[in-house]
Parts: C-alpha cells; structure tokens; sequence
C-alpha cells in the first residue's frame, strides 16, 4: 500500500498553519502547544527539536513520548471523514491533531478539547 504523502511531510511545515488558524480565530500558539503536549507527550524542548529536526508526521507520532490514552475518546468528521473509522493507525494519529486544533479553532473550552471529566 503506499505512503500517504502527508506521512513525509514536516511536521514543522505544518505547524505554522495550525498556529495562524488558531490565532486567526482569537486563541493561541500556547494552546497549540497544550493540545500537542496532551495528545503526544511533546513539551518545550521535546517539541522545539521535533520542529528543528524537521521530522516528519510519521516519525513524529511513531515516537511520540507518550500518546494519550484518552485520544480515543476524540470522535467526529475532519475533511468528511469520522476520525474513530480511520484504520491507519499514523493518519488516524494525523487527524486526531487536525480535529483537536479545529475545536479550538471553534471556541470550544480547552478542558472539553483535552477530553477532561
């Protein structure tokens, strides 16, 4: 089967992107950074050398710290796709983040985006 495209894409050339939808809409780059720590167990320097390193999405997930167990609990549609029905494991990673950084992106209150009690 082949790659997806996005798979060896930076995750460093994508980040900017969320950054500017978030901002675009009132939130920021610290909440982007907050959604990423929770979903992938990067925090600060972790994170920083992810984005030097530029490695790609496939990379970055495949060595993520620790993926939240709780991000299962992430269900809906990104790009008319409902995320708990993807069976790639990386693209399901992939767009577990997209639906996340859309949220926010919506107003939606960072306890209910982090899928807190």
């Amino acid at each position: 089967m082949a790659k997806h495209r996005i798979y060896t894409t930076s995750f460093a050339s994508v980040y900017p992107l969320y950054i500017a939808k978030a901002e675009k809409k009132g939130r920021t780059k610290a909440e982007i950074d907050q959604i990423i720590a929770w979903l992938t167990g990067y925090r600060g320097e972790k994170l920083k050398a992810q984005l030097e390193k530029k490695t790609d999405f496939e990379t970055f997930f495949a060595k993520a710290p620790r993926l939240n167990p709780s991000r299962t609990l992430i269900t809906g549609t990104v790009c008319g796709v409902r995320v708990e029905e993807i069976a790639e494991p990386t693209m399901r990673e992939i767009r577990y983040l997209d639906k996340l950084i859309d949220e926010l992106a919506k107003g939606k209150a960072m306890e209910k985006i982090l899928r807190k009690p």
